[in-house]
């Protein structure tokens, strides 16, 4: 990434400021009016005889983008987890500008302003350059937070360097990209890493591998929950037709103080859980009444691709679910329903947890479309067999289609569905392409849904 503009630093002005060592040099001889941004990625690329005064450490870029635009910088709250990130975002996003701030978001979905797009859909989580790029145009637009996803790629890499987060946030921790991690264990000592530091802290009650309920306690560190107390808590609830919940905010976890009914269209308990996180967070940033901010989620319409209602009667929903353990969130919200399934695996990524999917799907699903994700370069029948390694032998009664052409299965499935089923298109939410080889082909899960029904 590049930034031209004048930028003051160690008493020299420079011209341009980059990540990339290929930009910093010319034939081999640095550029002096060039600053080059020292990160954990392009460290090896940086020649040992670089100048010192060219470079600027990732964790300083602050001092540069930041520092030298007037007033407050935006507070910083941050979510990671393995599902729940996007959807808490949002609401925190929806949340805040309901009650009248100046909100920033940047996360899988692209960047926003007050709800005014600025990026389309990068990286859960960009560079460190462009983060702090995103970050300066935030302060400068005036935003009082900074709403951000966390990716685990990121807290390795040390994408977020530097930053000062005022809130950090755990969904939950099961496994994915151990394709990069190689290990659930590692996979998930990197996400608990993102709380070592002090600060505020807000964690998900139920999920067993939040290492820091154990290391810090309650110093610092907020709980929401369903099933154990937390400062966040729900009575009863009732999930049929969208979310219909009691909660009550505690100051201390024996002291009732708040209390008030909570209503939603978000569909399932993983919604709750959701919608729970966002409602502490901005509780906590804010302190503002707990009804006065469960009554603006009443105004959160939910995120485009995440458990998106595409058509009603027979109902048909697309969303992200790319995990088993995001697949058995949504099985779960219809597990009274006959469900019927199109799914698959993406390709180049990792393979562990395709018979986990295929499993996940055959114990809560009727019918079941195996079909391909983004194959990108591997063969779409291989990874087809890797998900259906993890049915049993014989399926019984059960629907078990393969078909590696992705919208023939939605068409295949729509055909069959019946009026008291659901028909769930899981993996690519709100993708509007198909990764074939080294081909990006449009391709909409949603629009393929819409085109049948027109017709």
């Amino acid at each position: 990434m590049i930034i031209k503009k004048n930028i003051n630093y160690k008493s020299k002005t420079f011209k341009i400021l980059t990540d990339d060592t290929r930009v910093a040099l010319e034939n081999g001889v640095v550029k002096e009016e060039a600053l080059l941004v020292r990160s954990k990625q392009n460290m090896a690329f940086i020649p040992s005889d670089f100048p010192q005064e060219n470079l600027i450490e990732s964790c300083d870029l602050g001092k540069v983008l930041l520092d030298s635009i007037p007033g407050e910088n935006p507070r910083i709250v941050g979510i990671t987890g393995t599902n729940g990130k996007t959807t808490t975002a949002a609401i925190i996003y929806s949340l805040l500008l309901d009650l009248g701030y100046k909100v920033a978001l940047l996360g899988t979905r692209g960047f926003f302003i007050n709800e005014s797009t600025i990026k389309p859909k990068g990286l859960t989580t960009p560079s460190v350059l462009e983060l702090y790029e995103n970050l300066s145009f935030a302060k400068a637009k005036g935003c009082d937070y900074f709403i951000m996803e966390v990716s685990s790629h990121a807290i390795i890499q040390e994408r977020i360097a530097g930053l000062n987060f005022e809130l950090k946030i755990l969904t939950n921790i099961t496994s994915d990209h151990l394709d990069y991690h190689k290990s659930v264990e590692e996979y998930r000592r990197v996400k608990n890493s993102f709380f070592e530091e002090r600060g505020l802290k807000l964690i998900n009650a139920d999920e067993k591998y939040a290492q820091c309920q154990d290391q810090y306690g309650d110093i610092g560190v907020f709980y929401y929950g369903v099933e154990k107390k937390g400062h966040l808590s729900v009575g009863a609830y009732a999930l049929e037709s969208g979310i219909d919940a009691h909660i009550a905010w505690r100051d201390n976890k024996e002291c009732s103080q708040e209390s008030c009914a909570l209503q939603t269209y978000l569909y399932g308990k993983h919604n709750l859980y959701n919608a729970l996180a966002g409602i502490a967070a901005v509780k906590i940033l804010t302190n503002k009444p707990l009804c006065k901010i469960a009554q603006a989620m009443e105004n959160f319409g939910g995120v485009s691709g995440r458990m998106e209602v595409v058509h009603h009667k027979p109902l048909v929903i697309v969303d992200f679910a790319h995990t088993h353990d995001g697949m058995k969130q949504i099985f779960e919200s219809f597990r009274h329903q006959k469900i019927a399934v199109v799914f698959g695996a993406g390709g180049d990524r990792d393979k562990s947890k395709r018979p986990k999917m295929g499993a996940c799907a055959f114990e809560y699903a009727d019918k079941l479309y195996i079909t391909s994700d983004n194959p990108r370069s591997e063969d779409p029948s291989e990874i087809l067999q890797d998900i259906a390694s993890g049915l049993p032998k014989e399926c019984g009664r059960k629907l078990v289609v393969m078909e590696v052409d992705r919208k023939k299965a939605i068409i295949q499935a729509l055909n069959e569905l019946q009026e008291n089923e659901v028909l769930l298109i899981l993996g690519k939410g709100d993708e509007d392409c198909q990764i074939i080889g080294n081909n990006k082909i449009y391709f909409d899960d949603r629009e393929v849904v819409r085109e049948y029904y027109k017709s």
